[in-house]
């Protein structure tokens, strides 16, 4: 299932959405494209979604939910990708 919270976040001077997929990465991305997304709009684990999309994303199944169920369903399927810490080196395979 497709997910995106309500455009909340402000940056590049939009308002931003996340949309994320309790289900894989290629469900998550085939969704994207659908949208219209740009392949540069993935930021590890979710798409940032301006604001003058989210409708049109909410009309085409994505399910619209609260910033804390997005995450904890991101969590639930195994798909969170956290950013390194700063001078932390990530395991090889990690």
């Amino acid at each position: 299932m497709i997910l995106i919270d309500p455009p909340l976040w402000p940056a590049r001077g939009l308002v931003w959405s996340h949309m994320v997929s309790d289900s894989s990465y290629e469900e998550l991305h085939a969704f994207a494209e659908r949208v219209g997304l740009p392949p540069r709009a993935f930021d590890r684990d979710h798409y940032d979604v301006p604001e003058g999309l989210y409708e049109h994303a909410v009309a085409l199944g994505a399910s619209p939910v609260g910033c804390q169920e997005l995450l904890a369903r991101l969590v639930r399927a195994g798909l969170r990708r956290r950013r390194p810490r700063p001078g932390v080196t990530a395991l090889p395979g990690a």
